[in-house]
């Protein structure tokens, strides 16, 4: 969809995993929060799902749930949310200084500028701590009593569903200019809705 530029509200969309970041960070914050080892052993009972999920066999967020709550079900949200802190605070150099360039840009020209990711919305929030203005749109998590269920809240927040969560919150379409960035299969949705997509931005060659 095209719409025009210069009468339109802009709003710009960022995937979080491999588009800003180096890394994937769901393994990167599991082996933060309970050890590399006990991450390489989880990551191991669940390698056969893991393998029919990149054969397109089975469902991305059933596997993402499985492993979120072998790792954290039972944790207070309270821990969770301290690990979230810690690992943006330890990690900042995941991100690509070019994609947090981009997002800086939009926001000082007065966009609105999203993070829309798959990942756990708890830490992907804190990597933009210093920029209030960001939102993020990720997927959501369980928690009952102040713990976590170790399922999720909200659908997996991948491929049409990034979408749907965007749309939810920009309509009329027409109104708005979209630009968004992506590196991925989870990522082809947003980038055909936008008016201005950006596939692998901001790599260095």
């Amino acid at each position: 969809m095209t719409t025009n530029s210069t009468t339109s509200i802009r709003v710009s969309l960022f995937d979080f995993d491999g588009t800003l970041t180096t890394l994937d960070t769901l393994p990167a914050f599991i082996a933060h929060a309970v050890g590399r080892w006990r991450m390489l052993v989880g990551f191991g009972l669940y390698l056969p799902l893991i393998v029919l999920m990149k054969l397109h066999l089975y469902a991305n967020g059933r596997v993402k749930e499985r492993l979120f709550a072998h790792f954290f079900k039972g944790m207070t949200l309270e821990t969770f949310d301290a690990h979230c802190q810690s690992f943006a605070k330890n990690n900042a150099h995941i991100l690509r200084p070019q994609g947090i360039k981009a997002i800086e840009t939009a926001c000082q020209r007065g966009e609105s500028v999203l993070i829309v990711s798959a990942s756990i919305t708890n830490w992907v929030l804190p990597f933009f701590r210093q920029l209030p203005q960001v939102q993020v749109i990720g997927t959501q998590i369980a928690v009952e009593n102040g713990r976590l269920t170790g399922r999720l809240a909200s659908p997996n927040c991948h491929g049409a569903e990034k979408v749907r969560r965007v749309e939810s919150l920009f309509t009329p379409r027409q109104q708005y200019y979209i630009t968004a960035y992506g590196d991925s299969q989870g990522d082809k949705e947003m980038l055909a809705y936008a008016d201005e997509p950006h596939y692998k931005p901001f790599r260095t060659k």
